[in-house]
Order: C-alpha cells, then sequence, then structure tokens
C-alpha cells in the first residue's frame, strides 16, 4: 500500500511541476506573445479600453490621444493632424497590433502596464479610478514640422532635422503619408479596408521614408568619403586630386563624367574643396579607389552605415522604434568601389542616416544617438524618464570637422548661390543619385547645417523619383527648414 501511496504522491507532485511550469511560460516567457496575438480578444478588449496616454510635441501640441465613447471599447484613439505626424506617431488600430512609431515603441507606458507605473495601477485599483497610461513628451517642433510636410507636398520623399548637440529629431515627414485615424476606428470592417488600402504595394504610406527605406544617396556621400581622406592626414583642403573631364571605371570601358565643367578640373586636378563645392564625380571616383574600400568602409561604418538603428524605446516598453540599416559595400571590386564613393552603385542610405552625417559634421565630429523622446510622465505629472544625449562614436576629429564645414559652405557660395540665408552661413552638400531603368529618374538630395560659424540644426532632404537635380529638388525645401528653425 506505502508504495502505491508514494507513486500517487509522486504522480501529483510532478502534475504540479508540469502545472508551475505551464503556469510561468504562459504568464512570464510568452506573455507578451499572446498578448500581442490578435486573435486574444480578452487583450484587444483590455488594450482598447484602458486609457492610453497622450503623445505631445515639444511645445505641448496633443499629437494623439484617447478620447472617451460610448461602446464596448470605452475609449478611441484619436490623432489631430494625423498625415502630418504619422510617421512619428505610428498608428494604434482595433485590428492590427502597433507595429511602428512611439504607439509600438512606448505602448507599454501608454497603455499604463508598464513596470514603472506599477504604483500608478495600484492606486487605481485602490480608489477605484481609472488607471491611466503615461503621457509622451516628444522632441518634435510643430511648426518645423508642418514646413517640411508643407514643402514636400505631393511628392514621394522625406525630410529629417535634428538638433546638432544634442541629437534630438525635431522634424519626421515621410510623404506620401496616412491619416491614423482611419485606422483607429471601432469599425472593425472600414479599419480593415484601411489597412488593405494603405499597405498595398511597394509604394505604401505607411512605409516611414525617413527610416524605413534605402536610397542611393548620390553626392552627399562624398562628405563621407572627404572626412575619410582628411582623417589620413594626406588631405587639406587645398590639395590637389585628379579630377578631368572623364574616368574610366576601372577594368571597365564604362565612362564616368561630370554634370559641371568647373568639377573636371584643370589639367586633370582639382583641389579637394572645390571638389567638393563642384561635386565632381571624376575626382571622389578616383579619390576612394585610391584610399581604398577598407578607410572609406570604416567611415561610414563610424558614421552609422551597417548598422539598424535604435531610435526609440526597448523591449520593456514596446516594439523599439529602428532605422533600417544603411550600406556601403563589403570587399567592393574597384570600379564598384568608385561609384559607390558618388553614393551610387551599392551605396545606400536612409534619410536619418544622411542627416545624422551632417549632425556629426556639424558637431566637431561627434556622432549623437538620435531621440525622438524627451521624457515620459505618470498621469500624475510625475517624470518617469527623461533622455539625456548620448554620443555614438567621434567619427572624426574637430580638425577634420572644421575643414569638412569649410568645403560645405562652398557649395553654397560658389556652386548653389539660391540655397543661401541672408545673415546666416549655410553649409550643405547636394546629391542627384540616378536610378530606374537606364538611369531614366532621380533621386535628388540634400544635407546641410546652418549657422555654419555655430552649428544649430542638421538637415537631410530626399525627393524620389524626380526629373531634377538635388540641389532644385531637395534644396529649397532644407533652405525653408532652416529658415523657420533659427528665426524661432
Amino acid at each position: 500500500m506505502n508504495k502505491y501511496l508514494r507513486q500517487l504522491f509522486t504522480a501529483v507532485v510532478a502534475l504540479f511541476v508540469i502545472l508551475g511550469l505551464s503556469s510561468t511560460i504562459i504568464m512570464a516567457v510568452r506573455a507578451n506573445a499572446l498578448n500581442n496575438d490578435p486573435r486574444n480578444a480578452r487583450s484587444l478588449y483590455h488594450q482598447l479600453g484602458a486609457y492610453r496616454g497622450a503623445i505631445l510635441a515639444s511645445d505641448g501640441t496633443v499629437m494623439a490621444k484617447s478620447e472617451p465613447v460610448n461602446d464596448a471599447f470605452k475609449y478611441l484613439r484619436t490623432y489631430s493632424n494625423g498625415p502630418l505626424y504619422a510617421p512619428v506617431t505610428g498608428f494604434f488600430s482595433i485590428n492590427q497590433t502597433a507595429d511602428r512609431g512611439l504607439e509600438a515603441s512606448r505602448s507599454m507606458l501608454l497603455n499604463g502596464e508598464a513596470d514603472s507605473l506599477i504604483w500608478q495601477r495600484a492606486k487605481a485599483m485602490l480608489t477605484g479610478t481609472t488607471n491611466q497610461g503615461a503621457s509622451i513628451e516628444t522632441s518634435i517642433d510643430p511648426k518645423l514640422q508642418q514646413v517640411a510636410y508643407d514643402q514636400l507636398g505631393t511628392r514621394d520623399g522625406a525630410a529629417v532635422a535634428i538638433e546638432v548637440n544634442t541629437g534630438r529629431i525635431l522634424a519626421m515627414v515621410s510623404t506620401p503619408s496616412y491619416d491614423p485615424n482611419k485606422l483607429a476606428t471601432h469599425d472593425t470592417k472600414a479599419a480593415s479596408q484601411a489597412y488593405n488600402e494603405l499597405s498595398a504595394g511597394q509604394n505604401s504610406p505607411l512605409i516611414n521614408r525617413a527610416t524605413s527605406q534605402l536610397y542611393p544617396p548620390g553626392s552627399t556621400f562624398k562628405t563621407i568619403v572627404a572626412s575619410a581622406a582628411l582623417e589620413t592626414g594626406d588631405y587639406q583642403t587645398d590639395t590637389k586630386i585628379p579630377a578631368g573631364a572623364s574616368y574610366t571605371l576601372p577594368g571597365t570601358t564604362t565612362q564616368l563624367p561630370n554634370d559641371e565643367a568647373q568639377a573636371d578640373g584643370v589639367n586633370g586636378q582639382i583641389s579637394l574643396q572645390e571638389a567638393v563645392a563642384w561635386s565632381s564625380n571624376t575626382a571622389f571616383a578616383q579619390l576612394g579607389v585610391k584610399l581604398g574600400a577598407s578607410k572609406v568602409s570604416d567611415m561610414a561604418t563610424k558614421l552609422g552605415f551597417g548598422s539598424t538603428i535604435t531610435i526609440d524605446g526597448t523591449e520593456s516598453t514596446g516594439t523599439p522604434m529602428t532605422a533600417t540599416a544603411s550600406a556601403f559595400p563589403s570587399d567592393p571590386t574597384d570600379d564598384k568601389l568608385a561609384l559607390a564613393s558618388i553614393g551610387q552603385g551599392d551605396t545606400t542610405a536612409t534619410p536619418l542616416q544622411m542627416a545624422m552625417v551632417a549632425q556629426a559634421i556639424a558637431n566637431n565630429g561627434k556622432l549623437m544617438q538620435p531621440t525622438l523622446v524627451d521624457r515620459v510622465r505618470a498621469a500624475d505629472l510625475t517624470v518617469l524618464s527623461q533622455t539625456k544625449p548620448q554620443t555614438m562614436a567621434n567619427a572624426f576629429s574637430k580638425d577634420s570637422a572644421d575643414k569638412l564645414t569649410t568645403m560645405m559652405e562652398s557649395v553654397v557660395s560658389e556652386a548653389n548661390p539660391q540655397l543661401a540665408i541672408d545673415g546666416i552661413k549655410v553649409a550643405a552638400k547636394t546629391g542627384t543619385a540616378q536610378i530606374g531603368i537606364d538611369n531614366s529618374a532621380i533621386d535628388g538630395w540634400v544635407i546641410g547645417f546652418a549657422p555654419a560659424d555655430d552649428p544649430q540644426i542638421a538637415v537631410a532632404v530626399l525627393v524620389h523619383n524626380t526629373d531634377v537635380y538635388g540641389s532644385l529638388a531637395a534644396g529649397p525645401i532644407m533652405r525653408a527648414m532652416m529658415q523657420e528653425a533659427l528665426q524661432q
């Protein structure tokens, strides 16, 4: 009898152990996955029935908030001027998991479920009041965001502005955009139809072109090659380098020309400064080959290429908001290195990445971590967290940064006077990347910062699939953004 009791006892203990393990797996290990499963109706009602915190611009403008409604879900997420802020906020939908923007990266804080809000939840439970999520205060400047959005208009493109010394993102615009309100509706059929329409095709407006789309950066990449050259100590702004009207790509019969006669130099030579000012393809293709892939690639890596960049959030706050890794080719042949060195071929970048390049040059070679959130407040206005500036890398020396600034000022003063702003020194680099079948279209770029002698704002603008040079397509947008930012 004792034998059977022992076996029964062992079986009961084993069942309790299995029950404990399965409960632990469900409640801890798989908790987030189960909560985010769209088939989980209880989770859906729980999330939509919670008072989700607001998302605010830097001046307190409400970008997203929860409004009480008379239905089973209790609260409706609403977005003021939705298309303007969509790349920042993302969306919160009845039938689509928040997977982008701050709605995703700060989801646990917004819905009040983050560990840091445990006392807020306990207080709500004890007092019988509604548990409220935290509010997210961003670095977005509404006026600057509006200028960038209006300037891009109906064109396919993106614009990013960064505060030079801190890395705070002041504007992040992607066009065409979308209205998150159409996805936030409690009409499930309408929400599904809106999502299907918005997500269809490669040109979906749901794609944040500033962070999630890669483009050949064209001649804006020449700033990276120039910084690699300066860091060797063998080059100065007045150093003469090979140029010419045309350059035969190594090992091929393909001719690489310049767009401007001034970019050819004199007797096959041009100074490094003039090569930047007039965007000499022949000079920078040869310079890239002379430096070698390793030096150019190392500099690109220091400036953020090759790595996914986290803009906001952690796994504990939701789904982190990231930027797709920009790319420079690995071990290219010399002909491909020549093209990569002028931002063509296999070199690709996001607009955010190129804004970071401009920010680093403006900040004495110091690359700052880009951020979107300034602080998080609980419902009682207690500050739960406050973002502090962080250095990602010391990409190059102050001396190199100063020389790059001088060269980028000449881009405006010599080659593109239409980008000048009265009373303010502007440093810039334009880019015109050939795309499409037979290079039939253009990605127009510009990066820059101002004031060049006391940098406050760094900007990158991309206009995709245009038919004019970057200086004409993207240049005026950058200029308007700088004017708005510096007049405040």
